[in-house]
């Protein structure tokens, strides 16, 4: 009998942990995604009075904003670059898609229209 409960103990493990992984390999198979918008100010008392409200509805549709609204644009090459970039890290390119069609963002629209014109803004899925 002992050997019996040993052997059902031993595949009842073996299932667990063969699940845990398949579920860790499921998480790991979402490809992280950036959102990158390139933006001249308009108004930077608007602009100021709306990034927490943009950084909010981001964090509450799980996106990482890396605080780079304000901060300095280098050109290197190419084109010439943006005066600004704001660039959201997200979970996957469905999230990002997901979040600039939702009701959150659009609701921001009227006090985003203040504060900058949006040159361009795309989002870029990395690499396996």
């Amino acid at each position: 009998m002992r050997t019996h409960n040993t052997v059902a103990l031993s595949v009842l493990a073996g299932v667990a942990i063969g699940g845990l992984a398949v579920q860790g390999l499921h998480a790991q198979a979402k490809l992280k995604a950036y959102s990158v918008s390139e933006l001249e100010i308009a108004d930077i008392k608007a602009d100021e009075a709306y990034i927490p409200l943009a950084r909010k509805a981001i964090a509450d549709a799980h996106g990482r904003p890396l605080r780079t609204a304000l901060g300095r644009v280098v050109h290197i090459e190419g084109a010439a670059a943006p005066k600004t970039a704001a660039i959201v890290e997200w979970d996957s390119l469905d999230d990002a898609v997901a979040f600039y069609k939702s009701k959150a963002w659009t609701d921001l629209a009227p006090q985003r229209e203040k504060a900058y014109k949006a040159v361009r803004r795309y989002v870029v899925e990395t690499e396996k």
